[in-house]
């Protein structure tokens, strides 16, 4: 009986390729077989799809009652095997990798639309990693779905030539070439799309063969693809269509030319499922969901950060979320080094009306880069694992010919040091070099073993010789071309370079630019992805405020994630979340043209933490804030209800202290400007509104910590009220600006139970919350800190620096109660003041430009 109902199973799965699962079962009905087995048939379909909705990972929010019909491959499937069989040829293992990319992308089939339904008009984002396998995943994706009948895949990739290409390649290698009767092709490596005579030979019902059409976000070429589409209407009625937009975020969402052209290609498809596919997800999160536009509407896919991915968080730490114990947030690998400002005008000119004439100048750091990128190249050779190729990156400006400029002065390096790898003199200083950077990162850390000096130099007369250095931006023939075996390259360029493009086997980036969005900075980071094989060697030379600027990028990357993961625990769809995204003082969230239904961001504090980690270091401001501190104790002291006395830990707590001796110190006490999580006036306006609108927040415990007295490092509040110092030194750069600390993290878990009865010492940040929620409801904490001023770094902290304050420091945490009631919220503006940093955004001059 049971190999009866498998046969009865196998026919149902049969049906599905043909009907929608509700019209599969009416078949079975119609060919007899009984109400029982239906009812089983139906069941055992519902189990594979349960299985698929409450996958661990990846984590989706999606629009309610959208029905999962796709439950995986099937055996007679032939685009996805032939992606995994390539796959493994190129060295994945089935578990994790195979594994998890099979999962992901099965997610993301089971959320559009049945390819059989009469119509539809689906719009989601799957947001992943820079550099991470996003192409992988959606070539999977697109293998599934052609599998199950969908027709015409358009792939929107960039908005230049070469990833155009790239994608193209990728492509018809994974997908075409293994089936090639399968596919026909709008496009070729060498040319985008260019009308065809006749759309009934590609859509007419004749042809059974799925379409692959690779396009450049350009509005020329997506106007003639419009168009012919209008054309092709009668033929399209029964032509599922997947539109994959790679790097969705860019030029796609509320540009003049591209949005509009986007969906009238849609409007001329009555079956079609438009997914984007970006890292930096920031500008499609903030379109106006109610606006005739791209907002994923129906679903939005968190990929999971893949094992050995190299992220924004690993190379350059983050500060601490709400909830996380400070000691467990990395500070990042010690692979960053300082480039000068001194040494910025050497390599990028000052002003527009500089680049005319512009020659660049081999500074030191930029020549120590080149000649550990040498040795890196030569080290990866002599160890004959992983990528075969190896490139650097020099990226200091958008303009082509600053490009251009580098040519000479790099050829001229790389030749005179050819010459001089006889040099006892030279060989010594590559040899302090390599000792010097092999010392900071340890291999074993990595599981690699470290590479002899000795063993290099043999290599590194064929490294020299094999480095080509190219020039690759819109104006130039020459390419970064991995297709014709291994690569030894130094790349200069720009925009061309900065999205999407792979930049294979990267070693070291030289990156002066600014930019003033977080997802331009993000897409910019080229040097993300996976490092098989030399995951200890990478560096990245850079300034000291752009290393600052991804630190904050990291942070504000990590939360959103968090926020999409905690959405889905919470019945949210994608209309009704909205991902919380921190500002900062040098950058926007996304450029000005891709966040008009953005303007304002409304905050709320609501069972949140705020702390300090931006200081000042000179004598004046610290005195203020210290003069601020000491008042707001001695009020406490007066008009607290109750006062404990826990000097012995270190530690005071005034309950009770009115809300207007809060705002008090709050309007006197000086955040620091590069702080806009710690907006004075956005805290004061919160506890204001939750005052006169819910009664909470009328009262607040007031604590001081810090260590036990006694050891000489005492630091006094008012009478009877001091508490030992505390140590907080600041993270370490080159060239700190000696009026600029940055410490990280000030607030540890425990703290923000120091107003709380009995035992907290093992709860979980939850667990805190949990007891404030039913002991403290409306109460909020402040808790003061002293800082010492000189701080020494514990030995074991290698990023690290001491303080090195004028005076001591007044560190200043806030912790907010769970509204038990509707939040109040205040408005801030998700913007910048950008008067003071010299920006070069994104050039989109090739959106609209006829060369397509």
């Amino acid at each position: 009986m049971s190999d009866e109902f498998d046969g009865m199973y196998e026919t149902f799965k049969a049906l599905l390729d043909l009907f929608t699962p509700s019209e599969a079962v009416k078949r079975l009905e119609q060919l007899g077989v009984s109400p029982e087995n239906v009812e089983r048939i139906r069941e055992r379909h519902e189990q594979g799809t349960i299985r698929i909705r409450e996958m661990d990972e990846p984590h989706a929010v999606v629009m309610d009652n959208r029905d999962t019909w796709y439950t995986g491959p099937q055996p007679k499937d032939k685009c996805w095997p032939a992606v995994v069989d390539l796959l493994r040829k190129d060295g994945w293992p089935q578990d994790p990798a195979i594994s998890s990319l099979d999962d992901s992308s099965t997610r993301v089939v089971s959320l559009l639309n049945h390819p059989k339904e009469k119509e539809f008009s689906t719009r989601g984002l799957v947001v992943g990693y820079v550099q991470s396998g996003k192409t992988t995943n959606f070539t999977s994706v697109m293998a599934k779905a052609a599998d199950r009948g969908y027709k015409l895949f358009i792939v929107l990739a960039g908005i230049h030539n070469g990833l155009r290409r790239q994608t193209q390649a990728r492509l018809v290698q994974q997908l075409v070439e293994p089936n090639p009767s399968m596919w026909s092709q709008l496009t070729g490596l060498d040319k985008d799309f260019t009308p065809q005579e006749n759309p009934a030979s590609y859509f007419g019902k004749s042809n059974k063969t799925r379409v692959l059409c690779v396009v450049k976000k350009n509005a020329t070429v997506l106007r003639k693809l419009a168009r012919w589409l209008e054309k092709a209407s009668d033929y399209l009625e029964d032509c599922p269509a997947l539109i994959i937009d790679d790097e969705a975020d860019q030029a796609t969402v509320a540009t003049k030319s591209i949005n509009p052209l986007i969906l009238d290609i849609m409007s001329s498809l009555p079956k079609c499922a438009y997914v984007g596919y970006t890292a930096s997800p920031f500008a499609n999160l903030l379109i106006d969901p109610s606006a005739k536009d791209l907002y994923p509407e129906h679903f939005v896919v968190n990929l999971p950060k893949p094992q050995g991915h190299f992220g924004t968080e690993v190379l350059f730490g983050r500060y601490a979320l709400d909830g996380e114990d400070p000691e467990q947030v990395d500070d990042g690998y010690d692979m960053i080094r300082s480039v000068p400002d001194e040494d910025i005008p050497c390599v990028r000119p000052g002003t527009r009306a500089d680049v005319e004439g512009f020659e660049p100048v081999i500074t030191d750091t930029l020549r120590r880069a080149i000649e550990y990128f040498w040795l890196v190249t030569a080290a990866r050779h002599v160890r004959g694992t992983g990528n075969p190729h190896s490139t650097m990156l020099i990226h200091t400006s958008v303009n082509t010919s600053v490009h251009n400029s580098f040519g000479r002065p790099l050829k001229h390096l790389r030749d005179r040091s050819a010459r001089s790898l006889a040099d006892p003199k030279f060989l010594s200083r590559l040899r302090d070099l390599w000792e010097e950077e092999t010392a900071r990162v340890p291999a074993e850390d990595f599981g690699e073993t470290k590479v002899p000096f000795e063993h290099l130099i043999p290599e590194l007369p064929r490294v020299l010789d094999n480095c080509r250095v190219i020039m690759d931006n819109s104006s130039s023939e020459d390419r970064l071309d991995y297709e014709n075996g291994p690569v030894v390259a130094i790349a200069v360029g720009g925009n061309t370079l900065s999205r999407g493009l792979t930049l294979e086997g990267l070693s070291v980036s030289y990156f002066v630019r600014a930019v003033s969005a977080y997802d331009t900075l993000l897409q910019m980071g080229r040097w993300f992805g996976f490092r098989g094989g030399y995951a200890d060697l990478p560096r990245i030379w850079m300034t000291d405020e752009l290393a600052e600027w991804f630190r904050h990028l990291a942070t504000v990357e990590t939360e959103m994630r968090r926020d999409i993961d905690i959405y889905m625990t919470e019945d949210e769809t994608p209309l009704t979340f909205a991902v919380r995204l921190r500002t900062h003082p040098a950058l926007r969230v996304t450029a000005a043209a891709k966040m008009r239904g953005a303007v304002k961001a409304a905050a709320s504090y609501g069972g949140k933490r705020v702390q300090t980690h931006y200081f000042h270091t000179n004598a004046e401001w610290l005195r203020g804030n210290i003069d601020a501190a000491r008042k707001l104790v001695a009020s406490s002291v007066a008009n607290a209800v109750k006062l404990e006395d826990r000097a012995s830990e270190g530690r005071y707590v005034f309950r009770d202290v009115p809300h207007d001796v809060v705002i008090d110190f709050l309007e006197t006490y000086k955040f620091h400007e590069k702080s806009p999580e710690n907006d004075a006036d956005l805290i004061v306006g919160y506890i204001r509104k939750r005052v006169s609108a819910a009664g909470s927040l009328r009262r607040w415990n007031v604590a001081i910590v810090g260590n036990p007295r006694g050891k000489g490092d005492d630091f006094t509040f008012a009478p009877n009220v001091a508490v030992g110092r505390n140590s907080r030194a600041r993270l370490a750069v080159t060239n700190p600006d000696p009026d600029f600390a940055d410490i990280k993290t000030l607030m540890s878990r425990r703290d923000a139970a120091v107003d709380l009865d009995g035992d907290t010492g093992k709860l979980t940040e939850k667990g805190i919350m949990d007891v404030r929620r039913k002991k403290l409801p409306d109460t909020g904490l402040l808790v003061l800190y002293p800082i010492d001023k000189v701080s020494e770094p514990s030995p074991s902290k290698k990023l690290r620096a001491p303080l090195n304050a004028e005076d001591h420091v007044i560190g200043v945490g806030l912790v907010f109660p769970e509204p038990w009631d509707t939040d109040s919220t205040v408005e801030n503006y998700i913007s910048a003041d950008l008067s003071n940093v010299r920006i070069e955004d994104e050039d989109y001059s090739a959106l609209d430009s006829e060369d397509a």
